[in-house]
């Protein structure tokens, strides 16, 4: 379970009746893209399926890596409720350049309509990322500005 807060955090690693969670500090303008659940009396925001695909495609880690980011992109495209508008204005309101690299090059590969490939395109920052950074990446894609895992192939198409 991964918490984002715009409290301070002291301690980012927690479990609470067992169940671990990684607790993150983020900035209060970035906290968008939820919806309130409750738990008994209780109201907790949790994030919609918009939100938590640009949160994974920030840190891949927190949604168990890039092959797995990819595969949940590639099952969003399948979705009724597919919002590209919304995807273009999250990855907006986080500022973040290799938001906007992952989307476009793994909306790609998943066949992600023409506007959301060309709306990254048109927003790519000017430094290179990593499309995964816990893995070493050998090889540049210069057309997203993304670097490569050695075993990711670049023209792979959608399953």
């Amino acid at each position: 379970m991964f918490v984002y807060t715009a409290r301070p955090v002291r301690q980012t690693e927690q479990a609470i009746h067992g169940i671990p969670f990684s607790v993150h500090h983020i900035r209060k303008e970035w906290v968008f893209g939820t919806r309130p659940l409750w738990r008994g009396r209780v109201k907790i925001q949790v994030s919609d399926v918009h939100r938590t695909i640009i949160d994974m495609l920030a840190d891949p880690s927190v949604g168990g890596g890039t092959r797995h980011v990819a595969d949940c992109l590639t099952a969003y495209f399948r979705r009724e409720d597919v919002d590209v508008e919304r995807l273009i204005d999250y990855a907006s309101r986080l500022q973040n350049g290799a938001v906007f690299k992952r989307l476009g090059f793994l909306g790609e590969r998943a066949g992600a309509p023409s506007a959301l490939v060309d709306a990254c395109l048109r927003r790519l920052t000017k430094g290179n990322a990593k499309l995964d950074p816990a893995i070493p990446s050998p090889r540049l894609v210069r057309r997203w500005r993304l670097w490569m895992p050695a075993n990711w192939t670049t023209d792979a198409k959608p399953r």
